[in-house]
């Protein structure tokens, strides 16, 4: 029941409610009760607002509220009830139920109601059409008064106008001299009237010589690819009558001298507008036009790195796929022969792990001049990674391959490589394929040279072993079957343990504990130490690393365990995982189990995915991480910026952080290009919240690069070497 609201002396009318009631629902007045919430509602407001009670009833006293007023009547609803002097009258706008605005005149009321309290009511007149009214007139009324004021100030607005199109000019002079893309206007016949200070520089023409010029004479484009020149935009312009602007880039003749020979080409994008006077007639044309040389030469670059190795300048693998993709077109559909060999230099992990990366690194380049001092410039050579080449020889024989390859493999063995008073004799297996009419798709074809290769390989090294139909069972055995027996086998004898290597803060990162990354080691049969390179691309190929990846969680869950019962060491883990076992829909519940079993906590786990396998398995991917983030854990993009793809995905994958490609680290401080890589994926990680990690961090100067820029954290030989985890 509903009363109004009566000082504490003044009884209560409680039989006054039936009289309430009754002229509450009939009356064309719109009335609602409230406290927290609406508690009564009449048909009248239900007529006002389109919804009907039950709608209304138990929603806020602002529900229908305009939602340019919903924040004035929240607060002066929730004023009332705090018993604040706030005013009884206003008016607002609501928004009803089929989407119309609506003005009314509101009147507020305290009330007493049984078992709730405090509570208000609230009449309301809808007032629309006199808002409608009041607006109309005010509008009427002030364009009434412009008339008026128009009439009055006719010549002080024409004086004024005189000298604002005077100052216009001056500053639009002024402007056109200050801002930094070369600008030429014309008149209605292409003859240049104007130059800006950035147009003289780039054409090689003053103002004044350019002045009274056809345009043709001042601004000359070719094509960058052909050569062949461009129709002049300001011409097609004043012709079209349309703004013009050529797509790509475009060659700018800029003249050097007084002799016409004397010129130099500059890259440049441009656009030419026409210029209309007040009855809309062309009088002229404005062109617009920016030095882009060196955004241009970026881009190059850029390209050029999409398609070519850093390290050696060969063509990588994916530029090597489509070569060989060619040739086995040509030679199904041409019948031209051609040759594919897969070299793998031999001893090259010695270099490596004697005399560091950089020993590699330099060895790899004199390698590969080599190879190509062996090779006709219409042959193929690429680095399709780590120490592994393809060479594609076209409109080749195969007696003439069989040449071409003994050849190189001759003259690696006869190469001596010196670093710091050390001599390193070094060899190459050559796996050779034919190239045929009756060749198979690229993969299987590429598969064939790996096989032939490692055949050679297993065979004594320093040989080739030439591919051949009948010979699957003996690349067979002396390939996927000794990988997966040799896994086996590890496994079975427990010679695969875990290594750590420290992941450095370069700033005060507050309460961030200690990161390292872990990695799996195999002990061979003869007790060397394989890396994860030597045996995970095999396990990967023959669908062994799931298997890999669930012995790595265990191991390193019971590790982290002890380490926090032992001694409360409060290192966070980053832990590598394939694409197969993101894939895998079993292994998210292996990874929950492990926990539970191991009791780690999951914010002391990250797990790397790299940037491939994310991509590769994006649906799968993007579960598995949000799964894991409810509980805590966290993750690392692994190898990010490797594929040009990156940026579109990252939006979708809701990571930790960004572990930078060490192919864009290693030379950053060398190559300009590399360290505005570096700073791209610094400057999105920024942005989107996440943390950044630079791997191959291997001298000072790449450190203090980083350092610079803001990277968050640093991780590579030059601070630490991977140790056994302990």
């Amino acid at each position: 029941m509903i009363y109004p609201f009566r000082s504490p002396a003044e009884p209560t009318p409680r039989d006054s409610d039936p009289w309430f009631r009754a002229l509450a629902e009939t009356t064309s007045t719109a009335i609602f009760v409230y406290s927290d919430r609406v508690l009564y509602v009449n048909p009248a407001t239900e007529e006002l607002t389109g919804y009907i009670a039950e709608e209304l009833l138990g929603q806020p006293p602002w529900f229908v509220a305009h939602p340019d007023h919903q924040a004035l009547i929240r607060e002066r609803v929730q004023g009332r009830l705090r018993g604040d002097p706030l005013p009884t009258r206003y008016e607002f706008k609501i928004l009803t139920k089929d989407g119309r605005e609506r003005w009314v005149d509101a009147t507020s009321v305290m009330m007493v109601l049984d078992d709730v309290g405090t509570a208000a009511m609230v009449t309301a007149v809808d007032v629309t059409e006199r808002k409608l009214a009041e607006e109309s007139l005010r509008e009427t009324n002030a364009r009434l008064e412009k008339a008026q004021q128009a009439a009055s100030e006719s010549e002080e607005r024409l004086r004024a106008m005189v000298e604002a199109l005077a100052q216009e000019k001056e500053l639009a002079q002024i402007t056109l001299a200050s801002i930094g893309d070369g600008v030429i206007r014309t008149d209605a016949a292409g003859i240049v009237d104007y130059l800006n200070p950035v147009a003289e520089r780039l054409t090689g023409w003053s103002s004044a010589e350019a002045c009274g010029q056809p345009v043709g004479q001042v601004f000359s484009v070719m094509d960058e690819n052909t050569g062949k020149a461009l129709p002049n935009p300001v011409e097609r312009c004043l012709r079209e009558e349309d703004v013009v602007e050529l797509p790509g880039y475009s060659l700018l003749t800029r003249r050097e001298g007084r002799d016409a020979r004397d010129t130099r080409d500059v890259a440049i994008r441009d656009s030419a507008a026409p210029i209309r006077d007040a009855l809309g007639r062309i009088a002229g044309c404005v062109l617009v036009f920016k030095d882009v040389t060196q955004l241009r030469g970026m881009e190059r670059e850029m390209v050029y790195l999409a398609r070519h190795d850093p390290l050696t300048g060969l063509i990588n693998r994916r530029e090597f796929e489509k070569r060989l993709q060619h040739c086995l077109a040509t030679a199904r559909d041409e019948a031209r022969p051609h040759a594919l060999f897969y070299l793998d230099l031999d001893e090259f992990k010695v270099v490596n792990d004697t005399c560091g990366h950089l020993a590699g690194d330099e060895m790899l380049k004199q390698v590969t001049g080599l190879l190509r001092s062996r090779l006709r410039k219409t042959d193929t050579l690429a680095r399709l990674g780590g120490d592994e080449f393809g060479v594609l020889l076209e409109d080749t024989i195969l007696e003439d391959a069989r040449l071409v390859g003994d050849s190189l493999r001759t003259e690696v063995k006869r190469f001596r490589f010196a670093w710091q008073e050390r001599i390193f004799e070094i060899g190459v297996s050559i796996g050779l394929v034919p190239i045929t009419g009756e060749s198979l798709d690229m993969a299987q074809v590429l598969s064939a040279a790996d096989a032939a290769c490692y055949v050679a390989k297993e065979s004594g090294r320093n040989r080739m072993h030439e591919y051949q139909p009948d010979d699957s069972a003996l690349a067979e055995r002396y390939g996927e079957m000794q990988w997966i027996h040799r896994i086996h086998k590890a496994f079975a004898e427990h010679r695969f343990f875990l290594y750590q290597q420290s992941i450095h803060p370069l700033h005060n990162l507050g309460d961030e504990p200690p990161l390292c990354e872990i990695f799996i080691r195999m002990v061979d049969e003869e007790g060397r130490i394989a890396t994860p390179g030597a045996f995970i691309p095999a396990a990967e190929r023959y669908h062994l690393i799931a298997s890999i990846d669930r012995w790595v969680i265990h191991a390193a869950f019971v590790s982290l365990a002890c380490r926090i019962l032992s001694h409360g060491d409060e290192t966070c883990f980053a832990i590598n995982l394939s694409g197969q076992s993101i894939g895998d829909e079993y292994f998210l519940e292996y990874v929950l189990e492990e926990m539970e079993l191991t009791g780690v906590e999951p914010t002391r786990i990250c797990f790397e995915i790299t940037e491939t396998a994310a991509v590769g398995n994006l649906t799968q991917a993007m579960r598995f991480i949000e799964v894991l983030k409810k509980f805590g854990c966290r993750f690392v993009l692994d190898d990010f910026g490797s594929g040009l793809s990156s940026f579109a995905y990252l939006k979708n994958l809701p990571v930790d952080f960004l572990k930078i490609d060490g192919a864009f680290v290693r030379d950053m401080v060398s190559s300009p290009v590399q360290r505005a890589l570096v700073e791209s994926i610094h400057q999105i990680g920024q942005v989107m919240g996440l943390r950044t990690i630079a791997e191959s961090v291997e001298n000072r100067a790449t450190l203090e690069a980083l350092k610079e820029i803001g990277v968050h954290y640093v991780q590579g030989y030059g601070l630490s070497l991977p140790e056994p985890l302990g």
